[in-house]
């Protein structure tokens, strides 16, 4: 018997690809590369350069002119032995004012943006338009009229007057509602209408739409909100200034330009500890919530 033999045939590699040039490679992707390290530096060298400050005990900026040729943690051991300029508490003051001012930002802000985008009522358009109108004067402005107004306060209600914590959160809250509740009406217009509709067929309320479903789709911008608002807060100097006068209820930004305002006793060095050390908590917040600034929208929400 003759047996057919079948002949097997091995595919064939695909031939490489030719290498580009140098001048091809660099006119593509090449030139980008040599940016994005520019920028990385650019951006990069005022943190070392403070953080070297930081571990140079000389006091002055001008001796840390080399990055990191003292290490010494001295100026960090110092910024919490100051009677005077007691940090820890400073710490805690902002730790409190930012989450505080965040997490009523947020929740305020959902609620006035939810009530402008699923709601219809008399004033609608102007009070929207009113938010727009009043965010192109800055808070900034304002600062007399908001200290006579919590001097004022403080004569009935001495618990939110001047040189009250409290005080101080009430009129970040008053600053930052206009402009947040701009931006997540937009975003609140973007979740589905007929996600509301099939849970009203369902016999769910308002309330129990906006806790239970609207807050978990638009998490997203709930977040982004909270970080703009604590940095903002953290990094806030004039207002906090002005209303907070003991020092120990003061927040970091006032207190730690005690260590640089006084014209004979300047120590750049612990001023720049003190920096170090403020940056962690807008830098841990960021991280615990990156992961909803960049989920989806509707992410889970339809099966």
């Amino acid at each position: 018997m003759a047996t057919d033999t079948a002949t097997v045939t091995r595919p064939r590699r695909p031939a490489p690809a030719p290498r580009r040039s140098f001048g091809t490679w660099f006119r593509q992707t090449g030139w980008r590369h040599l940016v994005g390290i520019a920028m990385l530096i650019f951006s990069a060298f005022p943190l070392l350069y403070v953080l070297s400050a930081a571990l140079n005990p000389g006091g002055t900026l001008l001796t840390a002119n080399g990055l990191f040729q003292t290490f010494s943690i001295d100026s960090f051991i110092r910024l919490f032995s100051l009677p005077q300029q007691p940090f820890a508490a400073w710490f805690v003051n902002s730790l409190v004012i930012g989450l505080a001012t965040a997490a009523g930002t947020v929740f305020l802000g959902a609620l006035a943006a939810y009530s402008f985008s699923r709601m219809r009522f008399t004033g609608r358009r102007f009070g929207l338009l009113s938010l727009l109108l009043v965010q192109m004067f800055p808070q900034l402005l304002a600062f007399v009229a908001i200290f006579l107004l919590m001097t004022t306060i403080a004569d009935v209600f001495p618990a939110i007057g001047l040189n009250t914590q409290i005080g101080l959160i009430m009129v970040y809250l008053g600053g930052a509602l206009g402009v947040n509740t701009y931006l997540m009406y937009g975003f609140f217009n973007t979740v589905p209408a007929s996600i509301d509709e099939a849970a009203k067929i369902d016999g769910a309320g308002h309330a129990r739409i906006f806790f239970t479903i609207i807050l978990r789709l638009v998490a997203p911008i709930l977040a982004v909100v909270g970080l703009l608002s604590f940095i903002a807060t953290m990094n806030d100097f004039v207002l906090a200034s002005v209303i907070l006068v003991d020092p120990a209820k003061q927040t970091l930004a006032v207190g730690l330009y005690q260590f640089v305002s006084q014209e004979t006793a300047t120590n750049w060095s612990v001023f720049a500890a003190g920096a170090v050390l403020a940056a962690i908590l807008p830098m841990a917040l960021f991280l615990a919530l990156q992961r909803y600034i960049v989920g989806g929208l509707t992410a889970g929400s339809v099966k």
